[in-house]
């Protein structure tokens, strides 16, 4: 199966285009701001060194979030578009089962944990394992996270921890095992979209908390 993969939800910007397990092209930049600006070239220089064409996939990935209200867009928005100009199935990955994905293989724990700061003192959270997800996304307050993480695993089960946040909880989660996974990358969207049931229907964003910005209540 091809794939192209993508993710702009948080503070990184990257591309993946597999051909199922073999890796044909892969670009990852972190960055805060400007992944409208950066995407299409980057999918576009992804694509020319994969050597095959749009035509040629048989699935695309995206995540849905959580993650900034612009960040998510712009990659939905683009893979939707992809979508219907290709007509190929798009799967949707949230950012923080990417990155647990990610961290089960660098550390070779049964478990995960993606913890994303999501600033007010609050985080962004999901637990998983090779089969199951403990925890579902949510967010909740950044001193509840490690509480959390126990509750859903086996006691004395090793956890991989990833995210922006994981530093700040990995001294209070026990068998805890800090990773270098900080951010979500489009390399393990794509290896969990090739493997998830096809969709009905394009993804929707996930978001677990209402934006900052409000209309005028006369609006």
């Amino acid at each position: 199966m091809k794939i192209l993969a993508v993710d702009t939800a948080l503070g990184a910007c990257s591309v993946a285009v597999l051909d199922d397990a073999r890796v044909l092209a892969h670009r990852f930049v972190t960055m805060e701001r400007g992944h409208a600006e950066a995407l299409a070239p980057m999918v576009q220089e992804a694509m020319q060194a994969s050597g095959i064409a749009f035509a040629d996939l048989d699935r695309l990935a995206v995540t849905t979030g959580p993650g900034t209200f612009t960040g998510q867009r712009v990659g939905l928005a683009f893979m939707r578009g992809l979508r219907v100009a290709l007509k190929t199935p798009l799967v949707g990955i949230t950012t923080l089962q990417a990155m647990c994905a990610a961290a089960m293989a660098e550390a070779q724990t049964p478990y995960a944990a993606a913890i994303h700061d999501a600033r007010r003192e609050e985080a962004y959270l999901a637990v998983t394992s090779a089969d199951a997800v403990p925890v579902a996304p949510e967010i909740l307050r950044m001193q509840d996270v490690p509480d959390r993480i126990a509750r859903a695993i086996p006691q004395g089960s090793a956890v991989a921890l990833a995210g922006t946040g994981a530093e700040r909880i990995a001294g209070r989660v026990p068998s805890a095992r800090l990773t270098a996974i900080r951010q979500p990358d489009a390399l393990w969207v794509a290896k969990l979209a090739m493997t998830a049931p096809e969709p009905a229907q394009a993804p929707h964003p996930l978001y677990l908390r209402a934006p900052d910005a409000k209309l005028p209540a006369s609006a």
